[in-house]
């Protein structure tokens, strides 16, 4: 049979990466040469070992493999790829007098077996098969992934709508004592301003409390507000939620610092901050970043065991800002690095954690026009990073 002609496209084999194994090597050029000539490039082994070590380099599709070969036979080699590459396919050889190792290939993982001396065209109809089984078990893996993935969407969405049913109690019910707690610092700060109470002690730090609770007021307004934006509208801007301004951000950490620093002391954990510029500035919201920085803070402090220490960095360029919150806690396992940004997704006890936290924390960091990314190693601690535009 001639098979220099062009070949039609039902008989056409896609660009495939294809190793000869045989310990013949006049057998092996002269069947490398008539699959050239199919437009089909292969490689090729002597043995089995050169064909793992050619493996090791650059793993292929199928294999073509004389059974009976010194050193490693191809039953052996067959065991140990289909062991380290289990979706390459095998297609044994075999002598007319062997049949029973093509049957044996097959019960250890071998896609088919020839017995030679090959029909040619046969060889290029199994090849063409393997090829076949190969898309349809990529085909079927990419299925069920993107399966899993809707899955894992469809029950997020239900988890969401749930939320969001009781969302709006929650903050009706937050809201109501806010109202009465302003209301209160309010009362407060108008006796504060009467005449007869210029000279009492210790004024100044009253004033900074009233200016603390207002500032913590609206801080826990805006939470509220951005629970309801988050499971309600799940769009990519909160227009009616931004308000950029110029914000010193040393003096928003050391806000930020001060209102969990309680928290901190019941541990014993020190919070450095350091910032290399006197003063960094960036038009950004000072409300949803402050949140950011206050759950990240809150987290670290969580994760850190007693007397351990907590650093919250601040450099500056001409066009960006980086933020980040250190601690040498338990750390995070590689396998979660991956999951901790996903909404409801906790490592913490049922009824401590609500996996919400980072969620919104990211995605305000996306709003904002920047970045967070994590490292960690467990034991040793995390650092969570925060890249911000100078502009938002």
């Amino acid at each position: 049979m001639n098979d220099s002609h062009k070949i039609s496209d039902s008989n056409h084999i896609d660009e495939m990466n294809i190793l000869l194994v045989d310990d013949e090597k006049h057998f092996r050029e002269i069947l490398v040469k008539r699959l050239a000539q199919r437009g089909i490039v292969a490689s090729q082994a002597s043995d089995g070992e050169e064909a793992l070590r050619l493996l090791e380099e650059k793993p292929v599709d199928v294999i073509v493999m004389d059974v009976k070969m010194p050193r490693m036979n191809g039953i052996e080699t067959l065991r140990h790829v289909k062991e380290r590459y289990p979706a390459t396919e095998v297609i044994m050889l075999t002598g007319h007098a062997s049949t029973r190792d093509g049957v044996d290939g097959i019960k250890s993982g071998a896609f088919d077996y020839l017995t030679k001396p090959i029909e040619f065209e046969q060889l290029l109809r199994k090849i063409r098969q393997a090829q076949n089984k190969i898309r349809r078990s990529e085909a079927e893996k990419k299925e069920a992934e993107f399966r899993e993935r809707i899955k894992q969407q469809m029950a997020i969405n239900e988890r969401l709508i749930a939320l969001g049913t009781i969302a709006a109690g929650v903050a009706h019910e937050i809201n109501n004592p806010l109202a009465i707690i302003q209301d209160s610092a309010g009362w407060v700060g108008q006796i504060l301003a009467k005449p007869e109470m210029s000279n009492i002690p210790r004024r100044p730090d009253f004033e900074k409390a009233l200016d603390r609770i207002q500032t913590s007021v609206d801080r826990a307004r805006r939470i509220t507000q951005q629970l309801l934006q988050v499971v309600k509208n799940q769009s990519t801007e909160i227009p009616d939620l931004m308000e950029i301004a110029e914000v010193n951000l040393k003096k928003l950490a050391e806000e930020c610092i001060a209102l969990v620093e309680l928290e901190a002391s019941y541990k014993k954990i020190k919070v450095f901050l350091e910032s290399p510029e006197p003063n960094p500035t960036a038009w950004t919201d000072p409300y949803q970043l402050a949140q950011v920085l206050i759950n990240l803070l809150t987290n670290s402090i969580q994760a850190t065991d007693a007397g351990g220490r907590i650093t919250f960095n601040i450099s500056a360029s001409l066009d960006k800002i980086n933020i980040a919150v250190q601690d040498n806690g338990c750390g995070i396992p590689e396998e979660n690095l991956t999951k901790i940004f996903d909404p409801f997704f906790s490592t913490k006890a049922v009824g401590v954690g609500t996996g919400m936290g980072l969620y919104i924390s990211w995605n305000i960091v996306s709003k904002l026009g920047g970045q967070m990314t994590v490292e960690s190693q467990v034991g040793k601690g995390t650092t969570f990073n925060i890249a911000l535009p100078v502009n938002a």
